[in-house]
């Protein structure tokens, strides 16, 4: 009986010795995002083209939620939304202000920030103001993309 548990430990011993020697991996996604990033995505905005946006943003089923209409559930939708949108703007410049937030996640990262706004429509009225921002990105194939967004004003 003492032979056959030895053997068992001894078998247990040899089978668990390569895990043990092993040192657990951990996946590191790289630099997470910084304020740097944000303003580059905000300058993209600044053109009123959501082209010059897209490669920021993730493909697939995400919820962006924006001033206004209020809800886009893709990319897609999201591009031709803020098109009609900014149909009435012919110039625009965002900023992000100095209360910028990241919080590294593993391969998640999220932050917030307020974003000052001078807009100009189409007939010369000049739009002035801030607006809040929070923003998730996930590391997708060594790139990190906004999966989802909330841009809000203040009531007024």
């Amino acid at each position: 009986m003492q032979k056959c548990l030895l053997a068992v430990l001894l078998c247990t011993l040899a089978l668990s010795l390569p895990s043990l020697a092993q040192k657990p991996r951990k996946v590191s996604p790289g630099p997470a995002p910084d304020k740097a990033l944000m303003q580059k995505i905000w300058d993209g905005w600044s053109t009123l083209n959501p082209d010059h946006t897209a490669q920021f943003y993730a493909k697939g089923q995400h919820t962006f939620f924006d001033a206004a209409p209020l809800k886009y559930d893709n990319w897609d939708e999201y591009a031709i939304g803020v098109k009609k949108e900014f149909g009435d703007y012919k110039a625009a410049k965002f900023e992000v202000n100095d209360d910028a937030q990241i919080h590294p996640a593993g391969e998640y990262a999220w932050g917030t920030a307020t974003i000052k706004f001078d807009m100009t429509t189409g007939s010369g009225k000049r739009e002035l103001g801030t607006f809040r921002w929070t923003v998730v990105w996930q590391k997708q194939e060594g790139k990190w993309l906004i999966v989802h967004e909330h841009v809000s004003a203040p009531m007024e």
